[in-house]
């Protein structure tokens, strides 16, 4: 069982948790079924603008679920500097079981838009208004690429149709990056129906801000914060708190909290300093925190870390839960199956908590951790926990092997998108999104979005873990302000 929140260790130790059990073996992807999310390659490809864009490519999914409805949205058209054509949405209103697919309008020039590229989608359901937003940021390609606002997408209709985006921040003279949108659908909540989208600015030392919506995402306004850091994922408890873990430029996890609606906030706190191991092959891949919340307001929070591995060889995913968001737990081992895991999407269920809390986690991992650029082969894996994260079951392999050579291309390496995400029906199945790629075809890439079809079971796990001192191993340290990650 995880240790009570914010006890740590003594004389330079963090508690971590070890295994048990021998490492287990990776289940084969040969017999799992997936869904294309996307539009398809070829659709892709036709919405690729002049320049740099490469067409076929996808990237970067985010996903929610409200009832039996789920929506995804995705990068297409990805520029190497920075950036893509559009972003794609599919939605389905049977957990999982059909799709409809599109492209958001009015984002991009190449979709009757005012803006060169569009980047970091979001998808959030706004519960009071019966509203469903995507939140993407807007990029200008004059004079370098930059940040040039957040845009919010709005669909009345289930997630079926979309209208032309709401401006939900501007740059003005700075330059914005990873935005993220969440909304607060807790009834006794004094906020319900306030919708928050977080986001930084690179030109002010990757300040935090957060603009803050009451009207269905009709109208947004800005409030500034203390912190500096990149990727927030802003998360609401049922009592209205809206707590952000984020990455700073000192290589920590940190969180920020708000008790009034996103008009205030305080100091953050830290959850953990990061232990690295650079990803091999050039891969675009750092370690960006993915945060959720349970029924009872626990915040739980996965990153890549390579801590529990000899000589930090490569990562593991590792997990940090806390009731508040002020006090956190000390440092969960999820993934123990060897090679190298990294750019977690965690899900948990939103009707469950405790001891009976379900998580659901999918990952990019490679087999081998000392791979190089022509032998790493990317694969996605999968674990989930039905007892809140004391144990997890044995990982399975989505989907895999994938050659390097066969991923967008970017100025900061190959890239299968910063984030993939894991989204869980109450009671119920996790609907994973994820990019996969296979060989190039017809001058254009083949990569693409896929679920598994019907969704993936929660079990109870078999992997006992056990709590105990153990010193911290030499990562890679991350220092100065995190790069802009378009």
């Amino acid at each position: 069982m995880p240790s009570p929140a914010g006890r740590r260790g003594i004389g330079g130790l963090l508690t971590l948790v070890l295994l048990l059990t021998p490492l287990p073996a990776v289940a084969s992807s040969e017999a799992i079924p997936l869904t294309e999310l996307g539009p398809g390659a070829s659709q892709a490809g036709t919405q690729v603008g002049p320049g740099t864009s490469q067409a076929g490519t996808q990237a970067g999914p985010d996903t929610f679920q409200a009832g039996t409805t789920v929506v995804a949205a995705q990068q297409i058209g990805r520029y190497f500097d920075g950036g893509a054509s559009g972003i794609a949405y599919a939605t389905s209103a049977d957990n999982g079981a059909t799709w409809t697919r599109g492209v958001l309008p009015g984002l991009t020039t190449s979709g009757g838009g005012a803006y060169g590229r569009v980047s970091d989608p979001s998808v959030a359901y706004d519960a009071r208004h019966g509203v469903w937003l995507i939140s993407s940021l807007a990029l200008t390609d004059r004079d370098g690429v930059t940040g040039a606002a957040v845009l919010t997408s709005r669909s009345a209709d289930g997630g079926l149709t979309w209208g032309d985006p709401v401006t939900t921040a501007v740059a003005g003279g700075g330059d914005l990056d990873k935005s993220w949108v969440v909304c607060d659908n807790g009834a006794r909540s004094p906020y319900y129906g306030r919708c928050y989208a977080v986001y930084d600015d690179v030109a002010a030392g990757n300040a935090i801000k957060v603009a803050r919506s009451s009207d269905g995402g009709l109208t947004w306004a800005e409030t500034g914060t203390s912190a500096t850091g990149l990727g927030g994922q802003p998360v609401v408890r049922p009592n209205g708190a809206l707590v952000v873990p984020y990455l700073s430029g000192e290589g920590q996890i940190r969180s920020l909290r708000s008790g009034d609606g996103g008009q205030s906030w305080g100091r953050s706190v830290l959850v953990a300093t990061v232990q690295r191991h650079r990803v091999a092959g050039g891969l675009r891949a750092a370690p960006l925190p993915s945060a959720e919340v349970d029924a009872a307001g626990t915040v739980y929070v996965a990153w890549s870390d390579c801590r529990f591995q000899l000589s930090c060889g490569g990562n593991d995913i590792v997990m940090s839960t806390s009731a508040t968001g002020a006090e956190w737990s000390h440092i969960l081992r999820v993934t123990n199956d060897g090679g190298d895991h990294f750019i977690p999407g965690l899900g948990v269920d939103p009707a469950a908590a405790g001891e009976t809390a379900r998580l659901a986690l999918a990952y990019y991992r490679y087999p081998s951790a000392a791979c190089t650029a022509a032998t790493c082969r990317l694969t996605v894996g999968y674990t989930s926990s039905a007892n809140g994260g004391a144990s997890w079951s044995p990982p399975v392999e989505l989907h895999g092997p994938m050659e390097l050579g066969r991923l967008a291309d970017s100025a900061q390496g190959r890239m299968a998108g910063d984030y993939l995400s894991t989204s869980v029906a109450p009671g119920g199945n996790a609907h994973v999104a994820f990019t996969a790629a296979a060989a190039p075809a017809g001058g254009a890439f083949d990569m693409r979005t896929y679920t598994v079809t019907g969704g993936l079971p929660i079990t109870g796990g078999g992997r006992p873990t056990l709590a105990i001192e153990a010193p911290i191993a030499a990562g890679e340290d991350l220092p100065g302000p995190p790069a802009p990650a378009r």
